[in-house]
């Protein structure tokens, strides 16, 4: 209940949540929750605005190089995923069964 939500202004860069990907200008505040971005021309098919709560600030260090890798994108505008390493391996035994849980790399 007393969550504040980050407040972000035009101008401010801010990175999409799903895997962090950007930084993109943010244009305008649309209400006051949601923003447009300024997406690139290879992002066209994705609508621009964005909920707050996709979206984190971008804090600028010199010594980060920006080197945004290409998403591809279906027609259903969704995109795959592929771990990049298996960190950690646990089974929990339940009364009647055990649960694997598997802790992967992204």
């Amino acid at each position: 209940m007393r969550r504040r939500e980050p407040e972000f202004s035009v101008g401010d860069k801010g990175k999409l949540s799903p895997r962090f990907i950007g930084p993109y200008e943010i244009v305008r505040k649309i209400g006051t929750v949601a923003y447009e971005l300024k997406l690139p021309s290879d992002m066209a098919m994705v609508h621009p605005l964005f909920h707050i709560s996709m979206l984190r600030l971008y804090k600028p260090d010199p010594s980060h190089v920006l080197n945004p890798e290409e998403i591809e994108i279906n027609e259903g505008l969704s995109y795959e995923e592929k771990p990049v390493q298996i960190l950690d391996r646990h089974v929990r035994r339940l009364r009647t069964k055990d649960v694997a849980s598997v802790k992967v790399l992204w």
